[in-house]
Formats: C-alpha cells, sequence, structure tokens
C-alpha cells in the first residue's frame, strides 16, 4: 500500500508559551508536513549516500572486477546476502545499497524481493549489544565513567564549554563526557546538520574547528578504548561478529579445497549487512586497526570491506577476488547461513585437523576501511600476510587473529564475570599489539 506520513506531537512542543495538549502536526522549516523522518530512520540524503555507496560496489565487482553478475535472476540470485540490524536507517541502508548494487534494471521481472536477515535485539551481535549482553553494558558503562572522569575537568571539555556551553540546558549547563545531552550526543547533531545544509544548521561556535576536534578525540575514547585495553570487551562487544564474518570465509576455503572452484552456486558472493558506526570502528579496534588516539569518529555511509583472495593456483603469488566482496555492511560482514560445517568452520585455529588448517592455504583477507586497505597488527610478521603487502592477511593468521576476539558462547559469557571490574588483572591488547 502506497501511503504518506504525517508526524504529530502535543501542541505545546510547537509552542512552549500558549501550547496545549491539542494534537498538532509537526512541519519543516520549509512549511513541509509529509514524509518527516522519525528518530532512527534515514533522511533522504542519508538514501542518496547508501544508493550512492550500492552504486560504487557495482562499478567495482560488477564492471571493473566481473566477480558479480551483471544481473540477478533466478539462477544468480543466491550471489548476494543481505543483513540488517534491527534499527530502521540500518534496514533502510540495506535496501538503498541493494538497490545501487542491483537497479530495478538489472534484476529480472520474475525474480522476487529480495530476503533480507534479521534477528532479534536479543540476539544481535551485528552491533555493540548492552541491552541484550549485561556483561557488555557494565563494561560500555565503566569505560565510559572513567572516560568522564579523566575528561570532564580537562583543557577540551573547558574550551568546548567556553564556546557552547551557553547553548546547554538549564538543567544540565555544563558539557560533559556524561551530561543531557551526553557530548556524544551534542557531536551527532553537529555531524547531522552538517550532511543536511544551512537548513538545519546550529549556531557557528558549534562548528568551530578545534571545538569538533575535541568532541570528537574524547568520544572516540568513550566508546572504543575498552577494546584497546580489554579482551573480554573485544569478545562481547564485537567478537561474535568477528567470528561470524570468519567463519564464512573459512567455509568459502574449505569449499574451494573441497570442490576445485572459488564459488559454488549456492553460497553468496557478497554480502551486504546494514550496521552501525560503532560496528565498523569496534571491529577495526578489536583487531587493532583503530588507534583511539589519532583516529576520527567514522563519517556517514561509512563502509569497511572484509575480502576474501585466493590465489590462482596453490603457489601462486597474487590473489584474485574470491567468494567474497564488501561494503558498509562489508563482504561477510554477517552471520554464515544455517549450514552443517558451523562447528568445524568456527573452531579455532590451534584446535583444527592438519586438514582443516591445510584448507586456508592459498588465501588472503584483506580489510578495507572506507576504500583504504587497512593493515591487522597481528599480519605484520613474517608468514603472516603476501610478501610485498602487509593489508593481505593469509587467512590462517587472520583467522588466528579473529579466534583471539571471537567468544566461545556469546550469550552465556554475556552472563558471566557480573558485578567484577572492567579490567580484571593486565590491560589486554589486540592481537599482534
Amino acid at each position: 500500500m502506497a501511503w504518506r506520513r504525517r508526524l504529530e506531537v502535543f501542541d505545546r512542543q510547537l509552542n512552549p508559551t500558549s501550547g496545549s495538549d491539542s494534537p498538532a502536526l509537526t512541519q519543516t522549516s520549509k512549511g513541509q508536513v509529509h514524509s518527516i523522518c522519525q528518530p532512527g530512520e534515514l533522511t533522504d540524503r542519508g538514501r542518496e549516500t547508501t544508493l550512492a555507496l550500492g552504486e560504487r560496489l557495482r562499478s567495482l565487482y560488477v564492471g571493473q572486477l566481473g566477480f558479480l553478475p551483471s544481473l540477478l535472476n533466478a539462477k544468480s540470485s543466491s550471489a548476494v546476502y543481505l543483513r540488517a540490524t534491527p534499527i530502521p536507517r540500518a534496514l533502510e541502508s540495506t535496501q538503498q545499497a541493494f538497490r545501487g548494487l542491483y537497479p530495478p534494471t538489472s534484476r529480472s521481472a520474475e525474480l522476487p524481493p529480495p530476503v533480507i536477515v534479521q534477528r532479534a535485539i536479543q540476539d544481535e551481535t551485528l552491533f555493540p549489544n548492552e541491552g541484550a549482553c549485561k556483561r557488555f553494558g557494565e563494561l560500555a558503562k565503566a569505560f565510559a565513567d572513567r572516560t568522564a572522569q579523566i575528561w570532564n575537568p580537562s583543557p577540551e571539555l573547558a574550551y568546548i564549554n567556553k564556546r557552547i556551553g551557553k547553548y546547554m540546558p538549564a538543567e544540565s549547563p555544563i558539557v560533559k563526557v556524561d551530561s543531557h545531552p551526553r557530548l556524544s550526543g551534542v557531536m551527532d547533531t553537529i555531524n547531522a546538520t552538517l550532511a543536511h545544509g544551512p537548513a538545519t544548521k546550529l549556531p557557528s561556535e558549534f562548528y568551530d574547528d578545534q571545538v569538533r576536534a575535541n568532541i570528537d578525540s574524547v568520544c572516540v575514547k568513550e566508546w572504543f578504548v575498552g577494546y584497546t585495553e580489554s579482551s573480554e570487551y573485544r569478545k562481547l562487544g564485537i567478537g561474535a561478529l568477528v567470528g561470524d564474518l570468519t567463519q564464512n570465509f573459512v567455509k568459502a576455503a574449505q569449499s574451494t579445497a573441497k570442490s576445485g572452484s572459488s564459488s559454488t552456486e549456492e553460497s553468496f558472493k557478497i554480502s551486504l549487512s546494514g550496521c552501525h558506526d560503532t560496528t565498523l570502528a569496534a571491529a577495526l579496534a578489536a583487531l587493532g586497526a583503530y588507534d583511539v588516539n589519532t583516529a576520527k569518529w567514522p563519517p556517514y555511509t561509512s563502509s569497511i570491506a572484509f575480502e576474501l583472495f585466493q590465489t590462482k593456483s596453490a603457489t601462486a603469488q597474487t590473489p584474485s577476488v574470491t567468494g567474497s566482496g564488501g561494503s558498509w555492511w562489508s563482504s561477510l560482514f554477517s552471520s554464515a547461513p544455517a549450514s552443517t560445517q558451523s562447528t568445524a568452520t568456527r573452531t579455532p585455529v590451534a584446535e583444527m585437523t592438519p586438514t582443516q588448517q591445510s584448507s586456508l592455504d592459498g588465501h588472503f583477507v584483506r580489510v578495507r576501511y572506507n576504500d583504504t586497505p587497512m593493515t591487522v597488527p597481528y599480519c605484520r610478521a613474517a608468514g603472516r600476510h603476501l610478501e610485498g603487502d602487509e593489508s593481505f592477511c593469509t587467512l590462517r593468521a587472520f583467522k588466528e587473529a579473529a579466534d583471539a576476539v571471537t567468544p566461545r558462547n556469546w550469550k552465556e559469557e554475556c552472563r558471566a564475570n557480573l558485578g567484577q571490574p572492567a579490567v580484571m588483572g593486565a590491560v589486554s591488547r589486540p592481537p599482534g599489539l
């Protein structure tokens, strides 16, 4: 059913001094009343940028590499696997990216609508899930509180308050890591207005370069420093997802070893997973590829591609793309479809049989963040990467790094250590650091 939305609020929300509890329709600054976004949804600008991302994926994986089929039909539709979190903007982003990758003209008329896999919120591991994982919620709060203790009295926050403190609400007049709104909420508002042009602009002080740099630096530490200091934080925050994507790589490699081809008709070649900025930075930080002291908060429509490559022969040293491509989302940035191989493909390298370990040979993994190849520190050592290019991890080395951050039983570990200190014992760095 085609329909148009109007949003309704209490009149007093629009007219604080003279309004009542009577219903009133909201409108934009230009007087528009239709299609106004609810919190958590994509704006038109967001739809444009995620569509453009899908178009770039098509240009690379269909046009330049010939890796994906140019036309999706009943025979080739399994090449694409779609996944999204329950958050509306993640689902809408997946839809827009898929439309860019395969516009209607590149899908056969008889093809049914694509399937997008989702999980109930209590099972979701496509973002750091503080609500479903009670222990991770404790850890996240502890690291956020520590950040507040360190940075609230800092010169950086003093400068922020000097410039924008006068705009804070009376009940929370000082900008803090844990104020209301939180510092990260102020950052989100600034970034959203920058993405949408003059009609949404805040007072000029919010765009002071030093204000923005200070906010970004502190928020990155609040949200992501835990991944650089705690093995438990890495495992519960993002490790289950890292385990999922690595499991898919292993499954693809084992399928290749068994069949002698780089893919099968049933397996997907690219998996797009609609997720969040906290997913991207967490995944990079857990693998040691995101320095919280220098990194910036992921911009809107950021993307990670986890790509699997296969050598042309068992001894070749020039890898070529095989059963996966990537996106913001990312290739294989999702849980695998049900498989009888699930247990074997998730087994840590150290516990694999020699035959299982040998199936990883001849495969490489590359991580690209916003189209820039990243180096996973664990893969820098000799023998763990393609000779001459440290950004190409051997699949074995990548899996060893992933094993170090993957929980054995996410839900069980989410219920363990409740009430214990956030960091027990020495600081634990990501693999390779």
